[in-house]
């Protein structure tokens, strides 16, 4: 027999692929998709970091305009996330024929998920309530500053004076009065948009949990039975064990008995023999 190698399979190029090539991997696409929605719920959970730290700026002498611009902007961006990477949840949930790794990132995201909608939740609670306080507060100030209501004396001339300022005064302070009621009507419809997003939320949030307690069920049942089997796979084991042991004290009585038979019919015919 000849060891060389023939020139044909010399000059193919040896390959080697990755573990990770996606033609290993069980189902690339759940690979993809699931490492997006990672990604998706890091950035979320980073803006929640941002958004507590401009939501404690509210109703303190930090309080601007601005501020209030990026508490806004920064709840509809981690908003629409949470209802994108919510609906991709309940898509990764009912992912079917997957691994155990596979199972364990599902269960993961999912409860990540929760956790990180949970905060949010509670900061949109917060910054409703502060907004609720501000726009309160907003308003019984626009109401309770009347420049009309200054008393006026008996003095005609100064009666006619107090007048031309008050009208002065009230057509000065219009633009300021139309401004803040403005300031305040836009709040209003914020706290509505919050109140709003909280309610729709809670709803995606339901129905994650329901879709996560149900797989937990599935899990417990199978775990269930997984111990049941190894339960019944001991004591079919001890079984045999003690099935095993008796046959063995069995075999060993039948020897004996065979030996005694044995011993007594040698002695038998020693008698006869001898007699």
């Amino acid at each position: 027999m000849s060891f060389n190698r023939s020139p044909a399979l010399e000059s193919q190029p040896t390959t080697f692929r990755r573990s990770d090539d996606p033609e290993y991997q069980d189902d690339p696409e759940f690979s993809r998709f699931s490492e997006s929605l990672s990604e998706q719920l890091f950035t979320l959970t980073s803006k929640i970091g941002k958004l507590s730290q401009q939501i404690n700026l509210l109703g303190t002498k930090r309080d601007t305009e601005r501020v209030r611009e990026r508490v806004h902007d920064l709840l509809e961006e981690t908003r629409d996330g949470f209802k994108e990477v919510g609906e991709g949840v309940k898509r990764l949930t009912t992912w079917e024929d997957l691994s155990a790794s596979q199972k364990y990132t599902q269960q993961k995201l999912s409860r990540e998920f929760q956790a990180s909608g949970t905060e949010f939740q509670s900061i949109q609670r917060l910054a409703l309530e502060k907004e609720r306080a501000s726009a309160s507060a907003n308003r019984a100030a626009l109401e309770s500053s009347d420049p009309t209501s200054q008393q006026y004396t008996d003095n005609p001339q100064q009666q006619q004076s107090q007048q031309q300022e008050q009208e002065q005064l009230r057509l000065a302070s219009q633009d300021e009065v139309d401004f803040q009621e403005s300031l305040i009507v836009e709040r209003e419809g914020e706290i509505r948009n919050i109140e709003q997003s909280v309610g729709e939320l809670n709803e995606l949030f339901r129905d994650v949990a329901h879709i996560v307690h149900e797989q937990g069920v599935g899990i417990d049942t199978i775990s269930g039975n997984v111990q049941n089997v190894a339960q019944d796979t001991r004591h079919a084991d001890l079984e045999l064990r003690s099935a095993n042991k008796y046959q063995k004290n069995a075999r060993g009585k039948a020897c004996c008995l065979l030996v005694i038979l044995a011993v007594v019919l040698v002695i038998i015919i020693l008698a006869v023999l001898l007699g």
